[in-house]
């Protein structure tokens, strides 16, 4: 039984997207940009308004890899001053 692929990617962004849903799993997040400020991976709180940052390994403010387990959640990418951003976020491990 082959599953859909759960994650999203971006090219040549240089502002936050909007949330796209997740399963839930162990996820692969990398990241490329030029002239870093900051680019995260944030997940929607329990209150459905505020956007809370993952956590610092996947706080990017140089190009780079991180692996985090996230639950199901609705996940975007904040972007600070950073331009052409190339990332994307794919789940690596799941149930």
């Amino acid at each position: 039984m082959s599953r859909a692929k759960d994650g999203f990617s971006y090219s040549n962004i240089a502002a936050t997207t909007a949330g796209k849903p997740l399963v839930g799993g162990q996820y692969g997040v990398s990241c490329i940009g030029t002239g870093f400020g900051t680019v995260d991976l944030q997940v929607l709180g329990p209150d459905g308004s505020t956007w809370v940052n993952v956590g610092a390994s996947t706080n990017f403010a140089a190009d780079g890899f991180a692996s985090v387990f996230l639950p199901a959640c609705t996940a975007r990418i904040a972007v600070t001053t950073t331009t052409a951003v190339s990332v994307s976020v794919q789940r690596i491990m799941g149930e």
